[in-house]
C-alpha cells in the first residue's frame, strides 16, 4: 500500500448516502440517512467533504465504492458515480462488498450478515485460512450490525489496501434478482 493514500469511498446500497475520506492515518466519515434521493444527494455530499478537507478531486489517489448486496437502484447509483469519476479523473475505482466491510478487523472465523427483505439475511463465512464462502440468502434475520459510519470507514481502508493491485472495474454484487417485474407490454418494433 502506498504511504498516506487519499481515498474517497462511498456507498448508497442502503437507506443512506455514506462516504469516507481517508487521509493517510486519519479518516472522516459522513452518513446521511435517506430512503430516496441518493442520486441527487451523493455528488454534492462528496464535494462538501472534499471542500471541508481543503482537497480537490485531483488530490485523490483512488475511489472506493460499496458494491452491495443491498438496494438494486442504490448499488447502481454508487457504481455509476465511481465508474464515471474513475474515468474522468484517471484514478482507480475499487469495489468493496458489504461482507468484506463487515468482516474488516474481525477475528476469524467470522460470519458476516446483511439484512435482506422479508426478515431474511445475506451471509458469507470468512474462515481462518482460505477464501470466503459464496454469499447466500438465509431464511432468518441478520445478527447485530455495525453502524454505517464504521462500514464506510472499512470500505475506504480496504480500498486503500488494494490500491496497488490490478483490479477490474467495480461490479455489483447481487445475491438475488431484483424485485422489479418485467414490463407486460410487447417490446417496441424497431424501424429500418
Amino acid at each position: 500500500m502506498q504511504p498516506n493514500p487519499i481515498i474517497l469511498a462511498f456507498d448508497t446500497s442502503a437507506a443512506h448516502c455514506a462516504a469516507a475520506l481517508l487521509l493517510g492515518d486519519r479518516i472522516v466519515t459522513r452518513v446521511d440517512e435517506m430512503a430516496k434521493g441518493q442520486a441527487e444527494h451523493l455528488m454534492p455530499m462528496l464535494e462538501e467533504m472534499l471542500d471541508a478537507a481543503g482537497l480537490s478531486w485531483a488530490d485523490l489517489d483512488g475511489i472506493g465504492v460499496g458494491v452491495g448486496p443491498g438496494n438494486f437502484t442504490g448499488i447502481r447509483i454508487s457504481l455509476a458515480a465511481a465508474r464515471g469519476l474513475s474515468l474522468g479523473l484517471g484514478k482507480p475505482a475499487i469495489g468493496v462488498n458489504g461482507f468484506e466491510a463487515r468482516a474488516y478487523e474481525e477475528a476469524l472465523p467470522y460470519i458476516a450478515t446483511i439484512p435482506a427483505p422479508r426478515g431474511q439475511s445475506y451471509a458469507q463465512s470468512f474462515p481462518e485460512t482460505g477464501n470466503p464462502s459464496e454469499p447466500e440468502l438465509r431464511a432468518r434475520e441478520a445478527g447485530p450490525q455495525k453502524p454505517p459510519h464504521m462500514l464506510i470507514a472499512a470500505t475506504a481502508r480496504i480500498a486503500a489496501s488494494r490500491l496497488a493491485t490490478n483490479h477490474a472495474r467495480p461490479a455489483p454484487l447481487y445475491i438475488r434478482s431484483a424485485d422489479a417485474a418485467p414490463p407486460r407490454d410487447p417490446a417496441p418494433v424497431l424501424l429500418p
